[in-house]
């Protein structure tokens, strides 16, 4: 990952991944807050999860730019987005597949990143819908 492309796909990566982070903790404190504490978390899941895809999709369309043959084939956009779901949803791959190390390294950092995403988020927005239920209800919520 040392071309001049690559480090700026890298950078632009973990500026994302930062930005989602952010975007997530302000989500779980708007939803512990909120009257509507289960819609706002459904609304908080679908964004953190758009934005997710997007920024992988966007990087690993970057990479290809920047790396031609790092997958077994060119990614338009929407086979970078393809990639990016598939990897996420882990239903395997076959018709793209990334070659080079750069490609694989993006798919892991994916597929961890993503099992964090679901089981992170799954226990986080849980508690804050409790928090903003027993808020809604009057009580004080949970330390």
């Amino acid at each position: 990952m040392d071309q001049e492309s690559t480090l700026r796909t890298t950078t632009m990566l973990v500026g994302g991944l930062l930005g989602v982070a952010l975007v997530f903790g302000w989500e779980v404190r708007v939803i512990a807050r909120s009257t509507h504490p289960r819609l706002r978390a459904v609304e908080a899941f679908a964004t953190t999860l758009s934005m997710f895809l997007l920024l992988f999709a966007s990087a690993y369309y970057l990479v290809e730019r920047g790396l031609p043959g790092t997958f077994s084939e060119s990614l338009t956009r929407t086979d970078a987005l393809y990639f990016a779901l598939t990897t996420f949803a882990t239903v395997g791959y076959g018709d793209i597949v990334a070659v080079t190390q750069v490609g694989r390294v993006m798919a892991m950092l994916q597929m961890l990143g993503g099992l964090l995403l679901v089981g992170l988020a799954a226990r986080v927005l849980a508690a804050a819908v409790q928090a903003g239920l027993e808020q809604t209800r009057g009580k004080p919520p949970p330390e």
